[in-house]
């Protein structure tokens, strides 16, 4: 069995399965291995310092993949301007040929995008701006439940109410995100109306991931109750991995008055690169990771994450939801004697 599907279609990748963009992680060591393994996995566009790093670091995927990929632009009000547009010339005149676009409005740069002929995918966290992000023009939406790593909103709507809510109101395509690191979880995926899932946690605890052995280590100790709400007082709620620093970070976020600059040092997203992802001290500073955790339980190479994952969603639709589908007894007169 394999599956083919309108998302596979789209991006022209074996399996409906994506890496979305994440910051610091999303080089080209992690997507490279991401395609090589037939799913579709995005660089981190603000991971690069300069749009000229960035155009380097589609030049070095492309010497480690001859397969599909993208790039993420994360959209977010920030001290420093962020020179998009120059991030955008760039994607495009490297001949990338997907996006995600996620954080604020994607508008302003989906003319550009839509010109060059790339498709563009938009992370949203409630059905009112996956509705929004479609009437746009984006080519498809990746939902985010409640469990994801990162930020889910404000309604706190897990995924098996959001991906089916999604789905029956969006005539594109919908990836399922948040929570999601098992076959049986690509099974559910698509039972709900998606047509791929997106993992990030789960891509975070593989051997190719740039990040310290001991956060990979943290990722497979931890169980589904591993993290921790933060950032809800100033209306920018974020799920990170549970640690020493993520909870003073909730406890300051929780007293009256509180403003971010309270907890802006702990917070530091500098802190928590540095510290956890590159040093290996793992309750040294904020880093991001989701309810998945509690159902990754080794650190694999991506293909095999890729292989199992496909490999036991097909067994599981082949064997124990088809020795479900038994015939009814036949409760028809003559039968009943």
């Amino acid at each position: 069995m394999t599956f083919h599907n309108e998302f596979t279609e789209m991006f022209g990748v074996e399996h409906p399965i994506v890496c979305g963009g994440m910051l610091a992680v999303g080089t080209a060591e992690l997507i490279s291995a991401v395609a090589n393994a037939g799913a579709l996995g995005f660089l981190s566009a603000l991971t690069q310092p300069t749009p000229e790093a960035l155009a380097r670091e589609i030049a070095r995927c492309r010497e480690l993949t001859d397969r599909p990929f993208g790039v993420n632009l994360t959209i977010l009000p920030t001290i420093e301007p962020v020179p998009y547009d120059d991030y955008r010339a760039v994607i495009i005149d490297s001949g990338v040929k997907v996006v995600e676009t996620a954080g604020s409005n994607p508008a302003p740069h989906l003319p550009a995008f839509r010109q060059a002929g790339v498709k563009v995918v938009h992370k949203a966290v409630a059905v009112r701006h996956a509705l929004k992000a479609e009437a746009l023009g984006v080519d498809a939406v990746s939902i985010d439940g409640f469990e994801c790593a990162g930020h889910p909103g404000q309604d706190d709507v897990p995924g098996l109410v959001l991906i089916p809510a999604a789905a029956r109101r969006l005539r594109i395509p919908v990836i399922a995100s948040g929570g999601f690191a098992t076959g049986a979880g690509l099974v559910a995926a698509l039972a709900l109306g998606a047509c791929a899932i997106n993992m990030g946690t789960r891509f975070e605890a593989t051997e190719e991931a740039p990040v310290h052995p001991n956060v990979k280590a943290r990722i497979v100790a931890n169980d589904e109750r591993g993290t921790q709400i933060v950032f809800r007082e100033f209306g920018n709620t974020a799920r990170v991995a549970r640690n020493s620093v993520s909870q003073d970070i909730a406890r300051l976020g929780a007293r009256p008055g509180a403003v971010f600059s309270d907890v802006a040092e702990l917070a530091s997203g500098k802190r928590g690169r540095q510290r956890v992802l590159r040093e290996g001290d793992v309750e040294g500073g904020m880093w991001w990771a989701g309810q998945a955790q509690g159902l990754i339980d080794s650190v694999e190479s991506c293909e095999t994450v890729v292989r199992t994952i496909v490999a036991d969603a097909e067994g599981i639709i082949r064997g124990r939801l088809h020795r479900q589908l038994t015939p009814a007894p036949d409760m028809t007169p003559a039968a009943a004697g």
